[in-house]
């Protein structure tokens, strides 16, 4: 596979130094993209030099994850606003196995293959640099205007900006220039991937291999992702949409790529995804046939929820959102565990109820209005059973007098109380 025809037909190529393309023709060669540790787990932000760095391995070369543990205790100033935060070591390296264990997930750092990926630090090779030996062995070699010239230092230093820049991001680009001189000489890495804010930080580095050792590098970026409307991508209400299950649940994962529009599911599933031309080729042609059918979108929501959960995690999403949007049983509610449940009805009015009450046993009509103001009288809720549009638990409920008890209860804790077909009220035994 070539590489670089790859990135091109997926849309993932916005500017590459002449040669770059040459340069991976002739055999093997390593890339770097760098990755920001100031978190614990990865955010969909960052897959997309995560696939960059897939498909260079898929195309038979050795792809090396950086992560920035030096370059995260000073910050980028890149499309940047303000300094971040500055991290102790302890934080960085916990950190650091983290995102690994996300990146294995797409990369084959395991195996005897030659091209077989690594993970590197710089915090490893910068800690024990000096001061005084860096500005003299690295800092000689770039000048301040060529410093000042970059797009990411004149927007800071700009009169638009009230922020200013310290000397400690304006170092950023030479740090960042150090970790390619060296990885091109201990990994004989000759290429350096990332977003196109990247893109002078990476010709810094370019600039300082052939200065400092007469050699040959290469630069490659990738476009900002955007959405058709304009908005920002990965962006939720509720912030960034992350790997870790921590922080974004499988369920949610799942619905933030299934309701991506058409457009972007057009985008997203060539940038996210390793399904071939020919296949995403067939997948626009069913989308264009029934749109209502969105086939883009399940493809595209499958793919990358298999590929940073589980196979089992994306069936669980989907038999979760037939609870929510299809008709799917009490038993499918009854798999659910709590933290799955939980996420699927996130945003649904709450109700506590005494959980001493339930276990002697309330009738329905009492416990969807004296218990939770469900219906706002029990004539109202008696009418609606009557004309089939109640479910407890996903089960019509045909009488009102019914009785409830605590085995009722989904996950020893929760009662789903449907009224109509799209309002949902969550009971809590308390």
């Amino acid at each position: 596979m070539n590489f670089i025809e790859e990135l091109r037909w997926r849309g993932m190529i916005h500017d590459m130094m002449p040669g770059t393309e040459e340069c991976l023709q002739q055999g093997m060669t390593s890339a770097y993209v760098g990755i920001d540790p100031t978190a614990d787990s990865l955010h969909i932000g960052h897959l997309v030099g995560v696939m960059m760095l897939r498909h260079f391995q898929r195309a038979g070369h050795r792809p090396i994850a950086l992560v920035g543990g030096a370059t995260g205790m000073i910050g980028d100033p890149s499309m940047k606003s303000a300094e971040r935060n500055l991290l102790d070591e302890p934080t960085l390296r916990h950190n650091q196995e983290c995102i690994k264990r996300q990146l294995a997930k797409f990369l084959d750092f395991d195996s005897d293959a030659p091209n077989a990926a690594k993970l590197v630090n710089n915090y490893d090779w910068m800690k024990d640099y000096t001061f005084l030996n860096f500005i003299r062995d690295i800092g000689k070699h770039i000048t301040v205007n060529y410093m000042m010239a970059k797009d990411s230092v004149k927007k800071r230093l700009s009169a638009d900006s009230n922020v200013g820049m310290s000397f400690t991001e304006f170092s950023y680009q030479l740090l960042q220039g150090y970790d390619f001189m060296f990885l091109y000489q201990h990994e004989n890495c000759r290429l350096q991937m990332g977003g196109s804010d990247q893109w002078g930080n990476i010709t810094t580095g370019t600039e300082l291999i052939r200065r400092e050792l007469g050699g040959e590098a290469y630069a490659l970026t990738c476009p900002l992702i955007t959405k058709a409307d304009g908005g920002k991508f990965g962006k939720t209400e509720s912030g960034n949409v992350w790997l870790d299950p921590r922080y974004t649940s499988p369920y949610a994962f799942y619905q933030f790529w299934l309701n991506v529009s058409d457009a972007d599911a057009a985008k997203y599933i060539k940038i996210f995804t390793s399904l071939t031309r020919d296949e995403i080729d067939a997948l626009e042609r069913e989308q264009a046939d029934a749109p209502h059918l969105r086939p883009l979108q399940k493809r595209l929501a499958r793919e990358i929820t298999t590929m940073v959960h589980s196979a089992a995690e994306y069936e669980t999403a989907v038999e979760a959102s037939n609870i929510l949007f299809g008709g799917a049983t009490s038993d499918a509610l009854r798999r659910l565990d709590e933290a799955m449940l939980l996420a699927v009805f996130e945003g649904v009015p709450q109700f506590e109820i005494a959980r001493d009450a339930l276990s002697g046993g309330i009738k329905a009509v009492d416990l969807c209005t004296s218990h939770a103001a469900v219906f706002a009288s029990k004539g109202e809720m008696r009418k609606l059973v009557q004309n089939g549009g109640v479910s407890l638990n996903k089960e019509k409920l045909t009488d009102p007098e019914s009785v409830v008890q605590t085995d009722a209860l989904v996950a020893g804790k929760y009662l789903l109380v449907q009224r109509g077909k799209k309002n949902y009220y969550l009971l809590i035994a308390k």
